[in-house]
């Protein structure tokens, strides 16, 4: 008896931890979608350090909240800095300026619903929110789900 429980035990926790691990999509507005991004460039991206695309439209980047669990991933890989520092870089980044470069929304939904609305949108966004209205772009050549795919959870 003692060692059923153990097995489900095991078989629980191992189903949390692939529940756990997700694969974050780079998606884009359609009319602005780049096929592939280095990671170096999706980080410049997401920083603010690129405000524009090569024809001149701006950039918009939308992230979850920076202190969600959806975040964390994208936290580790991306931004490479504690949710502290990601939330001053956020108001930095768009401190005085017209047109705010990072865009932090609620759900998955409405970012996949701004990134298809919004030219030069770019999102970072679980895997399973992607609709058709978006561009799912590679990172180092790679798609989310791919074996080596950069922005992948554990």
């Amino acid at each position: 008896m003692l060692r059923r429980y153990i097995v489900i035990i095991v078989a629980i926790a191992v189903c949390c931890g692939l529940a756990a691990a997700k694969d974050i999509a780079v998606i884009a507005n359609k009319a602005n979608a780049p096929t592939n991004l280095t990671v170096a460039e999706l980080t410049k991206l997401c920083k603010g350090q690129t405000t524009r695309w090569s024809d001149g439209k701006p950039v918009t980047c939308f992230i979850r909240q920076p202190g969600s669990p959806e975040m964390k991933v994208v936290r580790e890989k991306v931004y490479s800095v504690p949710t502290d520092e990601l939330v001053d870089t956020i108001a930095t980044v768009n401190r005085g300026k017209n047109h705010p470069v990072i865009v932090v929304v609620d759900s998955d939904d409405a970012l996949v619903k701004k990134v298809e609305s919004v030219p030069g949108a770019v999102g970072l966004v679980d895997v399973y929110s992607i609709t058709g209205g978006v561009t799912v772009i590679r990172i180092g050549g790679k798609l989310p789900l791919e074996p080596g795919y950069p922005i992948h959870g554990n």
